[in-house]
This record gives C-alpha cells, structure tokens and sequence, in this order.
C-alpha cells in the first residue's frame, strides 16, 4: 500500500504575503515593547523605585518577554517556509523543547529577582 503526503507547499504569492505578515506583527509587538519599556523608565525615574525589586523584575521579565516573542516569530517564519507536514511538525518540537527549557530557567530568575538580598 502506498499512501502519499499530501503536498504542503504553498504559492509564492501566499508565502511572500505570510512572510510580509510575520515581519509586520513581529514590528509591531516590537514597537509596543519598546513604547512600553520606555513608559515604565519613566514612570520608574519619577518616583524613584527602579531598584525595588518588584520593579527589577518587572522590567526584567519585558526582557524576557522580548526574547520569547522573538522566539515565536522566527518559528513562524521557519514554519511558513517549511516544505512538508514533517518539517513543520520538526520545528515545532524543536521550539517547544528549547522553549520549555528557557521558560524553566526565566521563572527561576524571576524569582530570585524578587526575593529580598540577604545580607550576612
């Protein structure tokens, strides 16, 4: 018996316009981070608690949101280049293995962040 993959190629036009797609959403979000880092420095530099750490953590964890966002678009935009059904599925479970070791690794960070220094 032999059963074939059906094709997953997409027309170029339809790969251009997700590509184009991508970049824009990925510009946007990047925008919308930048706008809000830049709000929260200033709110931060009027009332004088950047070193709080709850505020450390919060501006910690933009960054942290940055790199994940980053993460997902270049995803996106291997997955609209992908040529088969199993190459996607490959990218996705790369994604998620490295994603959930990264995940692991920021909560921990996040935490220690907030936690008050101990002094001896």
């Amino acid at each position: 018996m032999n059963i074939t993959q059906p094709s997953f190629a997409l027309p170029a036009e339809l790969r251009d316009f997700a590509e184009k797609s991508v970049e824009q959403a990925r510009a946007a979000f990047t925008a919308v981070l930048h706008n809000t880092r830049k709000a929260t420095e200033s709110v931060q530099a009027q009332t004088r608690t950047a070193e709080l750490p709850a505020n450390v953590a919060y501006m910690r964890s933009l960054d942290l949101l940055e790199q994940n966002l980053a993460a997902t678009f270049d995803l996106t935009q291997k997955l609209v280049r992908a040529n088969s059904l199993q190459d996607a599925l490959q990218l996705q479970s790369d994604y998620v293995r490295t994603q959930f070791a990264a995940l692991q690794n920021q909560s921990k960070e996040l935490v220690s962040a907030t936690q008050p220094v101990k002094t001896a």
